[in-house]
């Protein structure tokens, strides 16, 4: 299969002819090729972009509105289809991407659509000075939209849906170790009726295609999620150029659980929390502090529920783990795996699996390691993966000072039936979000995003419109 780039309406080989593998991680072998685009490539996608901005960006809200919702509406109708690629491509359970990847992909057009209708500015009349003032949100221009590969559909269109909605045209890159499904989209979007050069999907590594989209001086601001150390490559070559910047980065997140919770649901939630996708959500709770009065009780019963999940072939519906992503991702899993025997105790899994008539895909056991600091690696940098460790904690305020002694703060998770309690811990947690007696509950309205090296910036609901307008004040004398 040949993966072609989607510029100007049209799917084109890339100028160098210059092609990656495609890994199936399933199975471990190759099954398609992706195109590694270069500067001209980028250059191009920008030329059709530019000459498609002057009509788009003038387009009116219902418009776009209505093409954004045919999106979404057609993605519904082929949601198998999509569902099927993201599997294949991406390694996770064919359920999960038919329950949650794909339908969610389908909502951000759909909230998009709607939300560019209810977006206002302001206006503000100043008595004594006889003057008014009103607020112009206008479209930037050409954006770009670099996504990653463990939501590969779910992000990438998290991205590109409020840029499009904004009036804004796109440059965008899916990671090059998924970028089957936003391929696929570009058919979509010529279906729906988006014009040409509107939105141009250039596929390549990072190191090529992303800095050339990132370095293009007519590109005038990036979305990106992904590691911390790639945003900080990004930060540095943006911020010269002045360019609007949206950071979605990494995270080691607090799993906070005290004896007052409701134990079941916490147990239930928290399985899912640590090894959801395989463990490979930014939003993982991968680190575990449970108040000592129960801390026996839910090692046992937690690492019994560990032991129940089904490791299989992403495409049997009693998968409960599929396949890691990568051979590379793989090992660097395993790596951190061995660093763990030295810090603490790996109460279960930590091997890796070979599965009969898949022995070559790259299948990992669920892994719980138990530690007695927060200080070692394995709780201080980010493994994003099916690993999680387990600490016992005597105080709220020695769990507190553990949650936050992290260089990351996207996400917390609380447990916990104190009213006082929860007011003060998420008050006081350094995270851009905490979920109190839940995980993974999402309100497309409401701002998304991390504190210190979990990224800058917020996504969602009007931030993501804001994010990709430019905002003027104009004064009126009468």
């Amino acid at each position: 299969m040949k993966i072609k780039n989607f510029i100007n309406g049209s799917f084109e080989d890339p100028m160098s002819k210059d092609w990656l593998d495609n890994f199936n991680p399933a199975y471990g072998t190759v099954y398609a090729q992706t195109p590694n685009s270069s500067k001209g490539d980028i250059d191009l996608a920008v030329k059709a972009a530019e000459k498609a901005f002057m009509s788009w960006s003038q387009t009116s809200f219902e418009k776009r509105s209505r093409i954004l919702i045919k999106i979404s509406e057609l993605l519904e109708f082929h949601l198998d289809k999509f569902a099927e690629a993201e599997s294949k491509d991406n390694g996770k359970p064919l359920r999960l991407a038919k329950a949650i990847d794909i339908p969610r992909a389908a909502s951000n057009f759909r909230f998009f659509g709607n939300a560019i209708t209810q977006f206002s500015s302001e206006s503000h009349e100043s008595v004594g000075a006889m003057a008014m003032n009103y607020t112009l949100r206008q479209p930037i221009g050409i954006v770009g939209c670099i996504s990653p590969w463990n939501l590969p559909l779910y992000l990438f269109t998290w991205k590109i849906a409020p840029a499009l909605a904004a009036g804004n045209c796109v440059i965008a890159k899916p990671s090059e170790i998924t970028p089957i499904t936003a391929y696929l989209l570009g058919d979509i979007c010529n279906e729906a009726g988006l014009p040409k050069g509107v939105l141009n999907i250039v596929h390549g590594l990072g190191a090529t295609t992303g800095k050339a989209i990132v370095e293009h001086p007519k590109i005038k601001a990036i979305s990106f999620t992904g590691g911390t150390n790639t945003g900080t490559e990004i930060a540095k070559t943006a911020a010269p150029l002045f360019k609007k910047l949206s950071l979605e980065l990494g995270g080691k997140n607090p799993n906070i659980i005290f004896d007052d919770c409701d134990y079941e649901k916490m147990l239930e939630t928290t399985v899912r929390s640590s090894f959801a996708n395989q463990g490979q959500i930014c939003l993982c709770g991968s680190r575990i502090f449970v108040e000592a009065t129960i801390y026996e009780r839910f090692k046992t019963d937690f690492i019994e529920k560990v032991k129940q999940l089904k490791i299989g072939h992403p495409s049997q519906e009693s998968t409960d783990v599929g396949a890691i992503v990568s051979k590379g991702h793989l090992t660097k899993i395993l790596n951190y795996i061995d660093i763990a025997k030295t810090e603490g105790e790996i109460l279960v899994g930590g091997n890796q699996v070979i599965i009969p008539s898949f022995k070559n895909g790259y299948y990992l056991e669920p892994t719980v390691i138990e530690v007695d600091s927060n200080d070692c690696t394995i709780n201080q940098e980010e493994i994003f993966g099916p690993v999680v460790t387990l600490m016992p904690f005597e105080t709220e305020e020695d769990v507190l000072k553990m949650a936050n002694d992290s260089n990351y703060g996207l996400s917390a998770t609380l447990w916990t039936n104190n009213l006082s309690r929860t007011m003060r811990l998420s008050n006081q947690l350094e995270a851009g979000i905490v979920w109190v007696n839940t995980w993974m509950l999402r309100d497309l309205r409401t701002p998304f995003g991390g504190m210190k090296a979990s990224g800058v910036g917020r996504e969602g609901g009007l931030e993501s419109l804001r994010f990709f307008t430019k905002t003027k004040n104009v004064c009126i004398k009468y």
